[in-house]
């Protein structure tokens, strides 16, 4: 392969995945080659990565599971780790950047070993893991969040700010103001709880609309993802008490069901967050509450610091606290428009680019290649 090949090391989820695509794709513009290596989950969004090659490792987790299952993840991180050896010997790729999850560990030891520079993003406000286990070795690392728990002060001089690539339609509604919130007009509320959806939100957020005074439900119009099994409940319960109401276990058109959002009830993944932050849309965000180091909380924390959402834990997260904070929203509308505001002004709509700069600059044709060398050759021996 050609030697500006550059290896792109995720998989396991949606979240790794979804900012190497946007990388990827920027990458090919600039004249690059990126490839994909990433394990068997991973290999499910090839169809994302069109014209991209694809290569697939044996790859496994280290954390919980027990002694046995810790000690099949280590094998399979061994032998995953060989595969990729072999693999970037053969493709002699001039970068090495990894987006978190285990499934970039193997790749990205067997880069540091080859001494080929390497970068790793980090999506969450936490560092997850796996980046944590190759922060000290990489050449560079790129964040989503202006302050990441986890990082060293050691870290410091290699972190850069960059953000968390999104979809360019959602990049689109970056031009396009939160709707007009008239007095007496519709208020429209988008429900999602990532790709599986939340049944915690199936549960609270219909009862506590019901418990909303009737002139104000009138006025809202609501689209909520749902899980299968919930999803006849939840539609029932808005269709006795008048609220019109769209549901759904898969948004197709989300970016134009966000388009005309005044107000999102979400997780705190961190697409997103990032994208309600590029896009300027108020939301109330309830984390889930088993996530990795309890990532969205913080993730959540930082957008409801900025003015842009409220965070709500999942215990707070009943009927009754839910229809308070929806009154107060509804009712003074002005809330709604500033938290937009708040939000627009923390999103980073150009992280794709930023990120694809970061990464051109550990190519050799930069002119950097001593200090990239330098910094490979130092983090390796530590």
């Amino acid at each position: 392969m050609s030697s500006r090949a550059i290896a792109l090391a995720a998989g396991g989820t949606g979240g790794h995945i979804f900012p190497a695509q946007a990388l990827a794709r920027a990458l090919l513009d600039r004249g690059l080659k990126p490839v994909l290596i990433t394990d068997r989950r991973g290999s499910g969004y090839e169809a994302a990565f069109e014209n991209i090659p694809v290569f697939r490792i044996h790859a496994g987790g280290i954390a919980g599971g027990g002694a046995l299952g810790r000690l099949r993840g280590m094998a399979e991180l061994a032998l995953g780790t060989i595969e990729a050896e072999r693999l970037l010997q053969r493709l002699r790729p001039v970068a090495a950047i990894g987006f978190g999850g285990y499934p970039s560990v193997p790749t990205m030891l067997a880069a540091l070993r080859r001494g080929i520079p390497t970068l790793i993003h980090e999506q969450n406000a936490v560092i997850g893991r796996a980046n944590r286990l190759l922060a000290g070795r990489v050449s560079r690392i790129a964040t989503s969040f202006e302050a990441v728990r986890g990082l060293k002060p050691e870290h410091q001089a290699k972190i850069r700010l960059t953000g968390n690539p999104v979809r360019p339609a959602i990049v689109a509604l970056r031009d396009m103001p939160m709707p007009s919130l008239h007095p007496e007009g519709e208020r429209r509320i988008v429900v999602i709880g990532g790709s599986q959806g939340a049944s915690v939100f199936g549960r609270v957020v219909p009862d506590a609309v019901s418990r909303l005074p009737e002139a104000m439900r009138a006025r809202i119009r609501i689209s909520q993802q749902c899980r299968k099994e919930d999803a006849a409940r939840v539609a029932c319960a808005y269709g006795r008490m008048g609220v019109r109401a769209c549901i759904s276990t898969f948004f197709e058109d989300m970016p134009r069901r966000l388009r005309d959002a005044h107000l999102v009830i979400a997780r705190a993944g961190a697409s997103t967050v990032a994208e309600l932050a590029v896009a300027g849309r108020p939301a109330v965000l309830v984390p889930y509450p088993f996530a990795t180091d309890d990532h969205q909380t913080a993730n959540a924390a930082a957008l409801d610091a900025a003015g842009g959402a409220w965070l709500m834990p999942e215990p707070v997260f009943g009927p009754k606290p839910l229809t308070d904070q929806l009154h107060d929203l509804l009712a003074h509308p002005v809330m709604l428009g500033t938290a937009a505001m708040c939000a627009r002004a923390s999103g980073r709509p150009d992280a794709t680019e930023r990120l694809a700069e970061l990464a051109a600059s550990l190519l050799p044709s930069n002119g950097n290649q001593d200090e990239i060398a330098s910094t490979v050759a130092r983090e390796a021996a530590a």
